[in-house]
């Protein structure tokens, strides 16, 4: 069976999402990433020497990094999941396209955010930078369910972990109702909840 090492909340969300929407059976191992140790003690620097999260460490042995490989990683392991177009279509990048944008413009400009050292004034800067991104998102996100339309694929999965740090970091996405709406909807999805509830995100 994979392992999924995964810290609650944080950007693993997303593949253990896909992981429960394309049925595929997974461990899941609990990270402590300001002591870089496993729920038993030992060192996730071993498994990881980037020392983040998500690693999908395969039934071979190997281990995947970095979220969007991961998770289409996982969706062509259950093509008839549909979680993401097939290879080489102009609607695969498009996926990659939302997953870039995500990881980039979204994930990477939240983190800061996160980290008490970062100055007062830098988080105002990043706080007004990502409400710019969050202003084009809606529009692009208008009269669709999802962002390649009405069927769900890893990027949703990923874009709501991401936007889910929102109410965290003192951000109301409610000031975007596209946005909210999204998120009610990708939340209200059976293995959504799974994945929460298996994290202890809901109660």
């Amino acid at each position: 069976m994979m392992k999924l090492y995964y810290k609650q909340g944080a950007c693993s969300l997303s593949p253990h999402i896909a992981l429960r929407e394309a049925g595929l059976p997974v461990e899941l191992v609990s990270v402590d990433l300001r002591t870089k140790t496993l729920q038993a003690g030992a060192d996730f620097n071993a498994i990881n020497a980037k020392s983040q999260v998500p690693v999908l460490e395969l039934d071979d042995g190997q281990r995947l990094t970095e979220g969007p490989a991961i998770v289409q990683y996982i969706a062509d392991l259950r093509p008839q999941a549909g979680l993401a177009p097939p290879a080489g279509s102009l609607e695969r990048v498009r996926l990659q396209e939302w997953l870039n944008f995500t990881t980039s413009e979204l994930h990477k400009t939240f983190a800061p955010l996160f980290n008490p050292a970062t100055p007062a004034e830098w988080k105002q800067t990043l706080v007004g930078n990502l409400g710019r991104r969050f202003d084009w998102l809606s529009h692009q996100l208008e009269g669709k369910s999802y962002l390649l339309g009405e069927k769900f694929s890893v990027a949703d999965g990923y874009l709501f972990t991401v936007l889910s740090w929102a109410a965290h970091v003192g951000i109301d996405l409610a000031k975007w109702p596209v946005l909210k709406q999204y998120c009610d909807r990708v939340a209200s999805r059976p293995k959504v909840r799974e994945a929460m509830q298996a994290e202890g995100l809901l109660q």
